[in-house]
């Protein structure tokens, strides 16, 4: 008979729940979160298993991976899905939860999410300098804000003049001093790492084909096009280039219900990283791009009927369309008709 398994995953152990083709509960048990104690017992069940859930998430992919490699079909589940199953539950424990993902898996009802490969993961690593990032700018907003309570304005000013500008605000009041100096040493040491991850990430694009041929495109830059590689891994599991936006969560939400139809803003569904990185892309092209473009002028028409904002978010999902078909034709980007007729 055939046999399902659901595993709610945790970070000591995870909720197993194996169920028949009926739908009753064979075993339950809990298992430590490593992938040889998981595929020990779910191979050592006695069960002819067909599928076996995990709702996606930073650990589970790692013992996707492991279950997969002891040769058991495993597959992670859409957490919208999952959310959404378990939210009918009065009770959430664990071991609810591993008895409704085990119920999704035998009936179906669920999306697969596609595993990206190791190459990808290690290449969006990489884009860790993005958090260092933010923590560089939330340490020098607090410097300001500091100051400002003592009537110091740090006013516009560039990176490398940030820490003089400081100190000059500073001299002569001791506690100020003494507050100033170790958050200006631990900006300081954020910055150097920073500039670390920043060229480590450079110089893997340098090397890569992909990225090299999409920075072609005017706006994308080294890291647009690696966090784009790395957020699409495969391009062929997209059947269209105009499915990429929608993944990326770059098209409307759409509610319709009887004589109710509403159009809303996007749905922001997907990675959030790499809609981040195409909008700033959208917003490079049209801002500071001054070569002509027959995609630019497609957005500034769009602009001079719907407005910038709009126009922008409309450019970056066009810009998921046409890094995809890129990538899988292997062409580079055309500026314009002229350009096109003459590469034809």
């Amino acid at each position: 008979m055939d046999h399902y398994a659901g595993i709610d995953v945790s970070l000591a152990t995870s909720a197993v729940c194996i169920l028949d083709a009926a739908g009753r509960v064979v075993r339950e048990a809990k298992v430590g979160s490593e992938p040889e104690e998981l595929a020990a017992f779910l191979t050592g069940c006695g069960h002819r298993l067909i599928r076996i859930g995990l709702e996606a998430g930073p650990l589970s992919q790692w013992l996707h991976a492991g279950l997969v490699r002891a040769g058991l079909p495993a597959i992670l589940v859409e957490t919208r899905h999952v959310k959404a199953a378990l939210s009918a539950m009065r009770v959430k424990t664990d071991r609810n939860d591993a008895r409704g993902i085990a119920q999704l898996i035998r009936l179906g009802w669920f999306r697969p999410v596609h595993v990206k490969a190791v190459p990808a993961q290690e290449a969006r690593l990489l884009t860790a300098r993005k958090q260092i990032q933010t923590k560089l700018l939330d340490l020098e907003g607090t410097i300001r804000g500091l100051l400002r309570g003592f009537g110091l304005k740090v006013g516009p000013v560039g990176t490398a003049g940030f820490e003089r500008r400081i100190r000059e605000l500073v001299a002569g009041q001791s506690t100020l001093e003494r507050v100033m100096e170790p958050m200006l040493r631990a900006r300081q040491a954020l910055r150097a790492e920073y500039a670390n991850l920043h060229r480590d990430l450079l110089r893997v694009v340098r090397t890569d084909d992909v990225c090299r041929r999409l920075m072609t495109v005017p706006g994308v830059g080294a890291v647009v096009a690696i966090t784009f590689t790395s957020g699409v891994d495969d391009p062929a599991r997209f059947r269209c280039s105009k499915d990429v936006g929608a993944h990326f969560g770059l098209t409307p939400r759409k509610y319709q219900s009887g004589e109710t139809d509403r159009t809303g803003r996007i749905c922001k569904a997907g990675d959030a990283m790499v809609r981040c990185m195409l909008f700033e892309a959208a917003n490079a092209m049209l801002t500071r791009v001054a070569r002509f473009s027959s995609l630019k002028a497609w957005a500034m028409r769009i602009a001079s009927r719907r407005g910038m904002a709009k126009a922008k978010v409309a450019l970056a999902r066009k810009l998921a369309v046409v890094l995809h078909a890129m990538w899988v034709d292997g062409t580079e980007f055309r500026w314009g008709r002229e350009q096109a007729t003459a590469a034809a």
